[in-house]
Parts: C-alpha cells; sequence; structure tokens
C-alpha cells in the first residue's frame, strides 16, 4: 500500500438554521444560557469541531449502508466486517478506509486491519469567515442568539420548564476543509460526496428534529478544482 497523494477539499459551511453544537459548560454564569455554544477560547467566536463534523457523516453513512444493526449502536469497527452481509461489506470497508477503526485487541483479524490501512479522512475545525464576523460586528450584532423554548402541557395548554439555548444564527458561514490521503490511486471521493450531502439532508448538532442545524456546503473544491457541481449532482 502506498500512499499517492493527499488531495485537499475546501469551501464553506453556510447555516440555514440556528446551530447548537454544546460547550459542555456546567458553570453557572449570572445572565447566561442554559446550554451555551462551544467557543474558541481565545477569541470567544463559536466554531464547528471537526469531531463534530466527522461523527455526524461517519454515523450516517453508516445509517445509509445498513451496517447499525450489526454494531448493536457502537461505531462499525474491524470485528463488526464479519457479520455483515455480502452486499455492505464493500460499504463497511470504506467506512473503515474513510474514518478508520479503533483496535480490537489480539482477535481482530490483521489481514484485515492491514488491508483496510490508515484512515483517510482528516477533518479541521471550522471557523467563522473573517467577511461574516466583520459584517455583524458592523452592524452591532451578536454573533450568537439565544433561542426561548418550553414544553407544552397537553391537557392543560400552558408552557412548562421554560429554557433557553445559545445558537449560531442561521446565515452565519464557516471556513470548511478535509484532506483525504489516496492510497495507490484508490477513489474514495463519491462516498466522500454522499457523506456531505447526507449531512445537507440531516443536519448538525443538537434539536435536528427541531429545525436546528441546517447548512449547505458552497464553493466547493477538490486541490482548487470547483467540486460544487458534481456534490449538487450526488444522490445520497
Amino acid at each position: 500500500m502506498k500512499l499517492t497523494r493527499i488531495a485537499k477539499i475546501t469551501g464553506e459551511i453556510e447555516l440555514l438554521s440556528g446551530l447548537h453544537i454544546g460547550s459542555g459548560n456546567t458553570e453557572m454564569h449570572i445572565g447566561g444560557t442554559d446550554n451555551p455554544v462551544i467557543k474558541n477560547p481565545i477569541t470567544q467566536e463559536p466554531y464547528i469541531p471537526g469531531s463534530s463534523l466527522k461523527g455526524k457523516m461517519r454515523s450516517l453513512l453508516e445509517w445509509r449502508a445498513g451496517v447499525v444493526a450489526f454494531t448493536d449502536g457502537k461505531p462499525l469497527g474491524f470485528g463488526h466486517i464479519g457479520r455483515l452481509a455480502s452486499d455492505q461489506i464493500v460499504q463497511g470497508k470504506t467506512i473503515l478506509k474513510l474514518f478508520g477503526g479503533a483496535p480490537e485487541g489480539s482477535n481482530q483479524d490483521e489481514k484485515l486491519v492491514a488491508e483496510i490501512g490508515p484512515t483517510r479522512l482528516a477533518f479541521w475545525d471550522c471557523a467563522l469567515t473573517r467577511d461574516w464576523v466583520t459584517a455583524m460586528r458592523d452592524k452591532n450584532l451578536l454573533l450568537t442568539e439565544t433561542k426561548m423554548e418550553n414544553m407544552i402541557d397537553r391537557i392543560r395548554g400552558v408552557a412548562e420548564h421554560p429554557r433557553n439555548t445559545e445558537r449560531v444564527p442561521a446565515s452565519a458561514v464557516f471556513d470548511f476543509q478535509l484532506t483525504l490521503k489516496v492510497h495507490d490511486d484508490e477513489d474514495l471521493l463519491d462516498t466522500v460526496l454522499v457523506g456531505l450531502r447526507l449531512l445537507e439532508l440531516g443536519g448538525l448538532g443538537g434539536s435536528g428534529s427541531r429545525g436546528y442545524g441546517k447548512l449547505r456546503f458552497r464553493k466547493l473544491a477538490l486541490d482548487g478544482g470547483s467540486l460544487q457541481a458534481q456534490l449538487e449532482q450526488t444522490q445520497p
């Protein structure tokens, strides 16, 4: 197995609805929100962690391949390949090539591990574009919004358990980048594009069923050449 090249996919992520990716901050702050978004500790600007993109994209591809029933809800690993139906094995191996698989001790199939090789995809954290940040500050607007929510009592018809959630608002734009290692001239790009289309359809972050986290990729390019039309034509 030989590393032929490392391809770079770049572009932008535009939010079509508010995005909430939690910070895990459990401290109480006067005037703070119940559920703050993750922010860069230096700039205090919200960002999209590469781990969030990778995890959601992998999960969606695993559901699409129909392998979740064989993994007991865990990420697909080397030990699961032997349980898959014959038509799922190729898809399962492709997912492992792109996203990797955790070592499984002395019982793992070393031949399969060697066949899969190293993880091909590497995701970058996505920072807000300077143009969008500048535009918001020129208008004296904040980089996040606070959305109030509650639960409706079905019998009495009254709101209960009010809470507020911090979100990055719709229209926000993030820089997007990932790299794809190519071994022996293999072609895994189509699966990557399917994963990106699934992200557009499925959304990112928390509360997706309530309309959060809808997004679209734009200005997508592969090593500087436009990839946008190919993405838009991809059928997930």
